[in-house]
């Protein structure tokens, strides 16, 4: 949103634009003050940024098959102080993912197997 407002700005003006959409001016002229000085960053998201591109370097080192276990596993061995639930958020806002986890659901199913058969039965086999 922040983007649109910087392309849309000079046209436009950032007070009207953010009239119509649904974002104070104060929150789009304070992420530029952060993007301009990162200082000005929540300590979380300082940390975040030193973390990204650790996590993808484990990731791609590792073949792009590591899961959040195994990267943060990693990450401890390396060094780094950082909790489970942290990998997992920031690799999930990042888009990386193991390999198994990006199977197709349609080609994953049991569709034709024996267990078309056996739909309507008790689970007894006499």
């Amino acid at each position: 949103m922040v983007g649109f407002i910087d392309d849309q700005r000079g046209k436009h003006g950032v007070e009207p634009i953010c009239r119509v959409l649904p974002i104070a001016p104060s929150t789009y002229y304070d992420h530029l003050a952060k993007r301009a000085d990162p200082a000005r960053l929540s300590d979380r998201a300082r940390r975040d940024a030193v973390l990204r591109p650790e996590i993808e370097r484990v990731f791609e080192e590792n073949w792009r098959v590591y899961g959040v276990r195994k990267v943060w596993r990693q990450l401890d061995r390396e060094g780094f102080d950082v909790a489970r639930c942290t990998v997992a958020r920031l690799m999930k806002g990042m888009r990386v993912s193991d390999l198994l986890c990006m199977i197709d659901p349609v080609h994953a199913s049991t569709k034709g197997s024996m267990h078309d058969d056996l739909q309507g039965t008790s689970g007894r086999t006499s």
